[in-house]
């Protein structure tokens, strides 16, 4: 009985090509998305209940572990947040008045309503 060769494949095949490691390095972000949105919930249950808790929630958020993971985390949201808006063109096929709005256009206006998103909640934290 014989069986067809399989040539073997390099564990790290998708560290080659550009395109495969940010396709794969998306895909991990995933994982600081989550830690993303469990940290906002926790801060979220700390100031529900009270000050105390608050505190804690703050002398566990300075520690430089959790400081460490919540600087990659940030660093892969906008990885994240960057490639997602990319894929939108791609994805939204908008028409005005039957013509094709260019990619781009698109595009810039997704980065303008995140930057208008920030600009307002920026404004709100500070105020």
């Amino acid at each position: 009985m014989t069986s067809t060769y399989r040539r073997p494949v390099a564990r790290y095949w998708w560290a080659k090509r550009r395109s495969y490691l940010l396709f794969m390095l998306r895909e991990i972000s995933c994982v600081f998305v989550a830690w993303s949105v469990a940290y906002l919930l926790l801060l979220v249950n700390a100031v529900g209940a009270g000050r105390d808790s608050y505190l804690r929630f703050l002398d566990f958020s300075a520690n430089p572990a959790v400081v460490a993971v919540n600087v990659v985390a940030w660093i892969f949201l906008l990885l994240h947040a960057v490639t997602w808006f990319g894929l939108a063109p791609r994805a939204i096929v908008l028409h005005i008045r039957g013509n094709r709005v260019p990619g781009r256009v698109v595009l810039a206006g997704h980065y303008a309503a995140w930057l208008l998103v920030s600009v307002i909640v920026a404004w709100m934290v500070t105020s």
